[in-house]
């Protein structure tokens, strides 16, 4: 396979990822995703933003957040953010720390 192919392909695989977040399971907590998987929407769209900016694109973290969640972030966040429970929020602290890094 040639890499403008492969690259396709892997651009394809993200849309896929992020469309079935957005529009087939908005019910999954981003914090539930943390906590399972060490990556949710947040951490997509960071990577998103970083890809941009070492390509030499200015993208803030709040554009890349609009970008992924096709909205501002606050916005998504009303229309389907639910309150974490501590356990969750406490799991949260760990799994950050150990994916992303110390905040």
């Amino acid at each position: 396979m040639d890499k403008q192919t492969e690259t396709e392909l892997e651009a394809a695989a993200f849309r896929a990822l992020r469309d079935h977040l957005m529009e087939k399971r908005p019910d999954v907590q981003n914090i539930d995703l943390m906590n399972l998987a060490g990556f949710c929407r947040n951490c997509l769209s960071r990577w998103y933003q970083e890809a941009a900016n070492a390509r030499g694109i200015e993208m803030t973290k709040e554009e890349a957040r609009e970008a992924f969640y096709g909205m501002p972030y606050d916005d998504w966040k009303t229309l389907n953010q639910t309150e974490a429970s501590t356990e969750k929020q406490e799991a949260f602290k760990t799994a950050f720390a150990e994916n992303v890094g110390k905040s």
